[in-house]
C-alpha cells in the first residue's frame, strides 16, 4: 500500500475514533472526498488492521468505530499541528481573551504530557523554532471581552436548557435585567451572546462586555426549533444584525484582481466585466459595518445597492469630515 493510502485509512481510523456514535459510509466517503466505493475499501482496510472496530446498527444505515481510542503512536501530532495550537492560544492572548488562550495552552500541555518522549525530543527543536518564526498580527479594533465566569454561566444554561439572567447596560440607555433563550455565542472583534426572547422567540444579540450579573436560572428555556447558529451568524457582513438587503458593487479594474480573491460573504456571487471590473452580490444584513469597511477600499468600490448601503456610507464621511474639522476647538 503506498504511503498516500495508508495516511488515509490512518485519518479515517482517527476519525472513527474520534466519533461516539461512528461514522456512516457516507460520512466517510465526504470527509475523505471520495466515492462510496473507495470509502467501503477505506473501511475494510481500517476494519483489518484494528481489531477493537466494531459495526453499529442505527437503522436504517450502518456505524463504524473504534472503541478505546488508538495508541499514542498513532495519535502523536505532527510539528506543523502544535505549532498552529501554539499560535491560535498567542492570537488570543494577544487580543486580549486570556481565558481561551489558557485553555488551548492546557489543551496544548496535555497533548505534549502524552507524547513519547522521543518523539517530543525529536519534535522541539523544530516546533521551538516555528514559534519563533511566526506570529499573530493584531488589528486594530475592540478588544473582545470573553470572561470565564460569564462564559461559563452561558455554557451552563445552554446545556441545562435553562433561561439566562442578566443586566444589559448599552451607551444611552437605561440597564435593565433580561431573560433570554441563550442559543450560543459568536466571538469575533467583540463577543456576543445570541440569545432568543422567550415571549416572541426574536433572537437578538448582546456583547459580552455590556453584561453583568450573568447567572443561569431556574426553569426551560430553548433556542427556537430552526434556529442555526451559523446560519443566523452567516446573515450579517459582521457581526450587527438588523434588516437583510440585496448587495450589488462594482469593484474598478484596479481593484479587480484583490475582489476576486477577496472574501466578501458566504452568499457572494462575482461576475467579471466587460471594462475590467468586477460585479460583487451578496445578501447580508449590517450596513453600517459594511459601509466601515468599505471605507478600506477607497475610490475602487462604486455602490450600486441598495439605498441604505449608500445612506450609511454618506453618515460615515460626514462623520468623518467632522472629525478632520471639528467645530470644538
Amino acid at each position: 500500500m503506498r504511503h498516500d493510502k495508508a495516511a488515509v485509512v490512518i485519518e479515517l481510523a482517527r476519525r472513527m475514533a474520534a466519533s461516539a456514535e461512528g461514522l456512516t459510509l457516507d460520512e466517510m466517503a465526504r470527509d475523505a472526498g471520495v466515492g462510496r466505493r473507495t470509502a467501503e475499501r477505506m473501511r475494510d482496510a481500517v476494519l483489518a488492521l484494528y481489531p477493537a472496530a466494531e459495526e453499529v446498527s442505527d437503522p436504517p444505515t450502518k456505524r463504524w468505530r473504534i472503541r478505546g481510542g488508538l495508541s499514542a503512536f498513532e495519535q502523536a501530532p505532527t510539528t506543523g499541528e502544535l505549532v498552529e495550537l501554539s499560535k491560535a492560544a498567542l492570537g488570543l492572548r494577544a487580543s486580549g481573551e486570556p481565558g481561551r488562550a489558557a485553555a488551548l495552552e492546557g489543551l496544548e500541555r496535555k497533548l505534549k504530557s502524552a507524547m513519547r518522549s522521543t518523539t517530543l525530543n525529536r519534535l522541539a527543536p523544530d516546533l521551538e523554532a516555528l514559534v519563533r518564526a511566526e506570529t499573530i498580527a493584531v488589528q486594530a479594533g475592540p478588544r473582545p471581552s470573553a470572561d470565564e465566569a460569564v462564559l461559563a454561566e452561558i455554557r451552563q444554561a445552554i446545556l441545562a436548557g435553562q433561561p439566562l439572567g442578566f443586566i444589559y447596560s448599552r451607551p444611552g440607555v437605561e440597564a435593565r435585567r433580561r431573560s433570554m433563550a441563550p442559543c450560543g455565542v459568536m466571538f469575533g472583534r467583540a463577543n456576543y451572546l445570541v440569545a432568543a426572547d422567550r415571549e416572541s422567540g426574536r433572537v437578538q444579540t448582546f456583547r459580552l462586555d455590556r453584561m453583568s450579573a450573568v447567572r443561569a436560572e431556574d426553569g426551560v428555556a430553548a433556542p427556537p426549533a430552526d434556529f442555526d447558529l451559523q446560519s443566523f451568524a452567516s446573515q450579517s457582513f459582521g457581526i450587527y444584525q438588523d434588516e437583510i438587503e440585496d448587495v450589488v458593487l462594482r469593484v474598478t479594474p484596479e481593484g479587480a484582481n484583490e475582489a476576486r480573491a477577496w472574501r466578501w460573504h458566504p452568499t457572494q456571487t462575482l461576475e467579471d466585466l466587460p471594462d475590467g471590473s468586477v460585479r460583487v452580490r451578496f445578501t447580508a444584513s449590517g450596513m453600517r459595518e459594511l459601509a466601515w469597511h468599505l471605507f478600506t477600499w477607497g475610490h475602487q468600490v462604486r455602490i450600486l445597492a441598495p439605498d441604505r448601503l449608500k445612506t450609511a456610507m454618506a453618515e460615515a464621511l460626514d462623520a468623518a469630515k467632522e472629525a478632520l474639522n471639528p467645530t470644538e476647538a
